[in-house]
Formats: structure tokens, C-alpha cells, sequence
């Protein structure tokens, strides 16, 4: 008999004599029950957060990595609809804002647009913000960076301000330290 067979008769043994010897079970304790079931619960949300935290190290290490942020200012000259962005020519992320994300966006929220990985050197970053400009036309302006990237984890914002002496919207795209 192995080891674990072994372990399972006695714990089967000890749990028929708990049942023989009492004959009705006591009613467990809904609050301590409660309790095991929400220490659990946190339990599994930490433990998801370890893994989330983990796999994002393991795909994107921090001496490759590039990360680009959306922020936004005021936004009374433009509202926001969609960002385009290229790296090095190639697209790499679009994406298509509610009107709930803009709000969040105007009230200091910071948006992750890509994350991805990316050789030491020169390179090109490209964002094309689409929207609502003045008079409620329509707006489509780029704005670009060429960067270079060394060894260590680089963060670009593209950063939509209004620029209230041309009453215009102003497209900024910087590297943050």
C-alpha cells in the first residue's frame, strides 16, 4: 500500500468514528463560515493579481519594454473619438474611446495605450488622434517622436491639451523620465 493510499484509509477511518459517535452533525456557524469563504475569496484575488503581475514580467521584461500613455487636459476644443499608433511604421494599437473613458480621461485619468516590447536604438512613434475639433468638425491631427531606446523600460505620453490662445487643441507626445 502506498504512502498516499495509506493517508486516505486513515482519514477515511477517523471520519466514519467522527460520524459514528455523534449521531446528528452540529449545524455549522454561518458567520464562521462566512468568514472562511471571504478570507478565501481574498485569498484568490491576491493570488490573481501575483500572476497577473508575473506574466506581464515574463512578456514584456523591463529592459525591452515600452509603454505608451493617453492624457488629456480641458478638452474644450476637442473631444476625443480614437487614437492610431505606429511604431516604427508598423501599426500597433488602435483604439476606439466610450464617452465614459473620455470623461475619466478629462478628469486626470491616464489611459495605457500599448505596451509592447522593443530593441535598444532609434525608433519612430507615430499617433494619430481622431476626434471633434472647434465647431464641432471633424479632427484628425498626428503628432510624432523619434526616441531612443537604451536599456531599461522607456514610457511615452501622448499628452491632448487645449491651447486656449489659438482656441485650438494641442497634440504633445513626450518621453517621461
Amino acid at each position: 500500500m502506498t504512502m498516499a493510499r495509506a493517508w486516505i484509509a486513515t482519514l477515511a477511518f477517523v471520519a466514519t468514528a467522527a460520524f459514528a459517535t455523534t449521531p446528528e452533525p452540529a449545524a455549522p456557524d454561518a458567520r464562521a463560515l462566512d468568514a472562511d469563504v471571504q478570507t478565501l475569496k481574498d485569498e484568490v484575488l491576491d493570488l490573481n493579481r501575483e500572476l497577473f503581475m508575473l506574466e506581464e514580467e515574463l512578456l514584456f521584461p523591463a529592459n525591452t519594454q515600452v509603454a505608451v500613455f493617453v492624457s488629456m487636459d480641458v478638452g474644450e476644443f476637442f473631444a476625443l473619438d480614437s487614437v492610431q499608433l505606429t511604431l516604427d511604421g508598423k501599426p500597433v494599437s488602435k483604439y476606439l474611446y466610450t464617452a465614459r473613458e473620455v470623461t475619466a480621461l478629462h478628469r486626470g485619468g491616464v489611459h495605457r495605450l500599448y505596451l509592447g516590447n522593443l530593441k535598444a536604438g532609434d525608433h519612430e512613434l507615430v499617433a494619430i488622434f481622431t476626434g471633434a475639433g472647434p465647431h464641432e468638425r471633424d479632427y484628425r491631427r498626428g503628432a510624432s517622436l523619434t526616441f531612443s531606446k537604451g536599456v531599461g523600460a522607456k514610457f511615452v505620453e501622448l499628452a491632448i491639451s487645449d491651447r486656449a490662445s489659438k482656441q485650438q487643441p494641442e497634440f504633445m507626445v513626450r518621453e517621461w523620465e
